[in-house]
């Protein structure tokens, strides 16, 4: 018998086999995508969905995507589909790329804050696509953590977070990618661009023209909108460009989320975490979420972290970090 929380390897059928199982008859399961860990559930069941905001403490006003394995499994769940939104999805499915689509009825309301669009992202990840397609059912799933905390890239972070409150956690080894999904919406009077990810909005203008970007906070039509989210407990600063290395004040403990290794060592950080030793944005967006966690448990006074160009991929770590940074009101 397995126990609640238990951590088993996604290598093995018959893991998929159980977690399938698991979410068939209502369970909570954490499995790897190829962005974070997700918390999975049916989507189409309301008392397994409630569960998932239980365990998350996640707020009934933030959606949550759905996740599918077949392009038919949309018949179900979105009224209709834009050339755009079909153009999308033969470029980047599967993927890290969530659509906002108008819903069906069918679709618990809990599931979509009530709004009558729903998010729905088809995984890339080999564990997330056996998942869905053996328990035969969309699952919704957000990241596998806390809500409001650093998401989880690696099976032990679920359950350092989580714990009993999920049933099974499938480990499939660290993530990818490391950051969660870009959200794209056409159903509104423009195509917009809700939350920034691995596919940029470079890309995506490239696919369906004029795109325009959301503004930080101004919507939860899609997850992750909260000005406030992927936060450390510990506080974090955004470094201005032209104080990147400077000296920590007197007499404070900080921790730096470094984006490439510093030239000088004497600068007064306690822990100086490096992002990607080449500058790599791909390799800095991986490690995000892993040295955000690292540097939020030394229990220092306030985290810096350096800035980087918002342009392709940087767009969506200097979301991240703002969101991280902004502070409680």
């Amino acid at each position: 018998m397995i126990r609640t929380g238990s951590i088993i390897p996604a290598a093995r059928k018959e893991s998929i086999t159980l977690a399938a199982e698991v979410i068939r008859k209502g369970g909570l399961v954490a499995f790897p995508t190829e962005t974070v860990y997700g918390l999975g559930c049916d989507a189409l069941n309301p008392e397994a969905v409630a569960r998932v905001f239980e365990a998350k403490q996640r707020p009934s006003f933030d959606p949550l995507i759905v996740h599918i394995a077949e392009k038919t499994a949309l018949d179900g769940l979105a009224q209709t589909i834009s050339l755009s939104d079909q153009r999308l999805m033969e470029r980047f499915w599967p993927g890290p790329l969530t659509l906002v689509l108008a819903k069906r009825a069918r679709v618990p309301d809990l599931v979509t804050a009530g709004l009558p669009t729903v998010a729905v992202r088809m995984p890339a990840h080999p564990v997330a696509q056996r998942l869905i397609r053996e328990a035969a059912v969309p699952i919704a799933a957000p990241s596998a953590n806390p809500f409001g905390y650093v998401s989880p890239t690696c099976a032990q972070h679920v359950v350092d977070g989580l714990g009993a409150r999920v049933d099974l956690v499938l480990d499939g080894g660290p993530c990818p990618l490391g950051v969660e999904s870009t959200i794209a919406s056409m159903v509104g009077s423009w195509p917009e661009l809700l939350r920034p990810g691995s596919i940029t909005l470079e890309e995506i203008r490239e696919v369906v023209g004029s795109v325009v970007r959301a503004g930080v906070g101004l919507t939860t039509a899609a997850p992750g909108q909260l000005v406030r989210h992927y936060a450390t407990r510990t506080p974090l600063t955004i470094l201005a460009a032209h104080k990147v290395r400077s000296v920590v004040p007197l007499g404070e403990r900080a921790g730096l989320l470094a984006m490439t290794p510093p030239r000088h060592r004497d600068n007064g950080y306690c822990t100086i975490e490096v992002l990607s030793p080449s500058g790599d944005l791909r390799e800095a967006a991986k490690n995000l979420f892993a040295a955000l966690r690292r540097l939020d448990a030394q229990g220092f006074d306030r985290l810096y972290a350096e800035p980087c160009d918002e342009q392709g991929l940087g767009l969506a770590i200097m979301d991240r970090l703002r969101r991280c940074s902004t502070p409680l009101t």
